[in-house]
């Protein structure tokens, strides 16, 4: 045994700890909650010079599965860590990489696959990759996480396949335990060993093709080829686990199980709630009941020869799943159960449970009643555990709010005109709209501050038709649609980041068409989708997609830099120089490393007729081209609209400043007003005419984000960004001077 010390930490936390003493080249990520902390973890490190790993946050799950898939074709040891949906819009990815046998290791960090939205744990994500090409290896303790990371990069590279640590969100990733780590991270890098390359992609002297086009017979030769592999991976990590014991004390296998000989009902689940059945099977052997209850710790290759010798004396057996493969009468670990048992011939009664999906608690007494059920002849062979009855008589439907109509909202309070070339807007004032009735009711779970509800009810104030709501992932969908309950009066739809604009584009399209074939009453509605936290990251491809086609909707972002309803991530909207919890300064670090993205200038690049930038200091220009961006969305094509919104949380500052922050945005020209409109630029605010104008450390200061860009040692950072500014405001005023 090597040296250890011990730990109080969370699973996440002893898997950046792993990633840290291993010493991978790079990591490519996408925040996604609760599988965020390990990267944010690593940042830490990495800003206090404790790691040189190479940290690119890509713009979504999908890029950042292919930029650890080119890493590990060029000869790196990667890194990538992921949850539910981000799991699922990676997954093109990772048969690619099986297939062409390049290993990494990615922590999946188990959560609720959406929809309905949740971020709570289960195991429904987990399970669509069984089928991918990559061994499975599942942690049910915060120990394991950290020591099968380091199993899995050994197999990975012993067998030439990218490999899978997972484990629960929230109740493995965040929960703390003792824990033990080697003292010595050389420890670790030398139980890992060197990494070998057969044919190194980088030796231009022996050029070598990866991903060939592959037909019949060898397409099928690869798959057999990957099958081999995964067969080699089964005989050899019982080696693994082996030389491990020597190394750190702890024994592992494939499958696990306490009280499993000469019992009459047995518990198989996977994950955290084994240790809770772990009590449950004391408690019950002490009244003299034979129950027992086993675990895998390897997915893939599946363990049925280890698990069936495991389950053999079990005369009832029940297979609890925390997913279901729905319409196949079981997860998929009881169908695989079962295909196991009755290859060695079982006689054993199986049943299988579905519990604990969206992160359900399991207690002690829970795991007592399974065990029951497993020989109550009484209970069905598949059901579910945990679900709340319905209501057996219909309730009332009864709309929650009065219905907002044409009538109501149709109230000429700005008129919009085409003027040749030009759409001219008058009134608008913040007095004349106060008639407008509100479409958002009052009562939301933002915090004090938050510029997302101002924002939201300023633009709305300059549109006087109908609306039809799509709101990407983000604080303003989590705050104001937390089932049973709606902020909305008016229709609202939700969808995930990537996706949002192509969805609105439908909705859209398919109300122009129901209009024409009379089957809806005829009228304009303007189609709004809201994105925001970092949403036109992810996308962009979307939403550039949208604009390009000229679907008749717009797009509204509220920009508050960053990745705020995962806990502040940088965001490519991020200023240059903030630090979030993947930007931290430190040593070897002051933030975020490069400039903010100018998303009203890449959306006018794909020729939409509207595009314009507001802020909540200047109301009345907000809601003149709102009004302006709405015509446009109803009657030619895609318009976009960018609106700067506070975020007391994490930029750290006051929410009674807010209007100030923003304000000093626009002065600085940080966060300039203009509009582009059918290709000619126009300034609405030009700060340097009215002497107002002032230098970005001026409003950098204002925010504890960016606080430290004050201090002398980070003055060339600072001095980079204002010459950006300038550079950029220099090139709008330019265009507006050439109308």
């Amino acid at each position: 045994m090597k040296e250890q010390v011990m730990e109080y930490a969370s699973g996440n936390e002893m898997a950046a700890i792993a990633i840290k003493q291993i010493g991978y080249d790079l990591m490519g990520y996408y925040p996604i909650t609760p599988s965020t902390q390990i990267a944010e973890n690593l940042d830490i490190m990495r800003a206090n010079g404790e790691t040189d790993l190479v940290m690119v946050a890509a713009e979504g799950e999908h890029s950042a599965a292919g930029i650890c898939y080119g890493a590990s074709v060029a000869g790196g040891r990667v890194v990538n860590a992921t949850s539910a949906n981000g799991l699922l819009y990676a997954i093109e990815q990772l048969p690619v990489q099986s297939g062409t046998r390049y290993p990494m290791v990615m922590n999946v960090v188990c959560r609720t696959v959406s929809g309905p939205l949740s971020i709570k744990g289960d195991h429904s994500d987990i399970m669509y990759i069984l089928n991918a090409g990559w061994p499975i290896l599942f942690a049910s303790t915060v120990q394991q996480v950290y020591d099968f990371n380091i199993i899995a990069l050994k197999l990975a590279e012993e067998v030439r396949l990218p490999v899978v640590v997972a484990y629960d969100g929230f109740f493995t990733s965040h929960q703390k335990g003792r824990c033990y780590r080697f003292a010595d991270d050389e420890v670790v890098k030398a139980y890992i060993g060197t990494k070998k390359e057969d044919y190194p992609f980088l030796d231009l002297e022996h050029p070598i093709t990866v991903g060939s086009y592959m037909n019949e017979p060898d397409l099928i030769n690869n798959r057999y080829q990957l099958h081999l592999a995964m067969e080699k991976a089964d005989r050899l990590l019982p080696e693994l686990f082996a030389s491990y014991k020597e190394l750190s004390g702890r024994e592992y296998g494939k499958v696990e199980g306490i009280c499993c000989e000469d019992t009459e009902s047995i518990l198989v689940l996977l994950g955290s709630s084994y240790d809770t059945s772990i009590d449950a099977v004391g408690e019950m052997r002490q009244q003299g009941e034979r129950v027992g209850a086993a675990t895998l710790h390897v997915l893939r290759p599946f363990p049925g020869k280890e698990l069936s010798e495991l389950l053999k004396s079990g005369e009832n057996i029940m297979v609890a799943d925390r997913q279901d493969s729905y319409g196949a009468g079981g997860g998929n670990l009881s169908l695989e159960v079962r295909a196991a048992m009755q290859k060695v011939g079982s006689i054993a009664k199986i049943k299988s449970v579905v519990y604990g999906l969206g992160g359900k608690d399991f207690f002690k007494e829970d795991a007592k009643t399974l065990l029951s059920w497993a020989k109550d002849a009484s209970k069905p062979d598949f059901s579910y555990y945990g679900v709340t009855a319905g209501e057996e008589e219909e309730a009332e439907d009864k709309p929650l709010f009065e219905p907002v109509t044409r009538e109501r909202t149709q109230i000429g309070a700005t008129k919009v005109e085409q003027n040749g070339e030009e759409v001219k807007v008058s009134g608008g004032t913040m007095n004349a709209v106060t008639a407008m009735p509100g479409r958002i009711a009052p009562g939301h779970g933002a915090c004090p501050g938050c510029g997302i509800p101002v924002n939201l009810n300023l633009l709305l104030r300059g549109i006087e038709d109908p609306v039809v709501f799509l709101f990407q992932t983000g604080c303003a969908m989590i705050v104001t649609t937390a089932y049973p309950r709606t902020s909305f009066k008016i229709p609202y739809l939700h969808n995930l980041f990537q996706n949002g604009a192509a969805t609105l584009s439908g909705v859209a399209e398919i109300c122009y068409r129901k209009q024409q074939k009379g089957e809806i009453p005829p009228g304009d509605i303007v189609f709004v989708m809201v994105s925001g936290d970092g949403g036109l990251d992810i996308g962009m491809g979307s939403a550039l997609g949208t604009a390009l086609r000229g679907h008749r909707l717009l797009i509204f972002e509220y920009d508050n830099g960053g990745y705020m309803n995962t806990g502040y991530q940088l965001s490519y909207s991020t200023p240059m120089g903030a630090k979030s919890s993947t930007s931290h300064v430190g040593k070897e670090q002051y933030g975020k490393t490069f400039f903010h993205k100018d998303m009203p200038q890449i959306m006018a690049a794909t020729g939409i007729p509207y595009v314009a930038t507001v802020a909540e200091s200047n109301p009345t220009d907000f809601i003149k081209k709102a009004a302006k961006a709405a015509y446009y969305a109803k009657t030619t094509g895609t318009a976009y609209v960018k609106a700067i919104s506070a975020c007391p949380l994490n930029w750290n500052d006051k929410p009674a400043t807010e209007r100030k922050v923003i304000e000093a945005a626009v002065n600085s020209c940080y966060f300039p007003l203009y509009e582009v409109e059918q290709g000619a630029t126009r300034l609405s605010y030009d700060p340097e005419k009215m002497g107002k104008k002032i230098p970005v450390i001026d409003w950098l200061s204002m925010m504890g984000r960016t606080k430290h860009l004050q201090k002398e040692e980070y003055k060339e950072v600072v001095e980079r960004m204002q010459k950006e500014i300038d550079a950029r405001f220099y090139m709008l005023k330019k265009r507006a001077e050439e109308r």
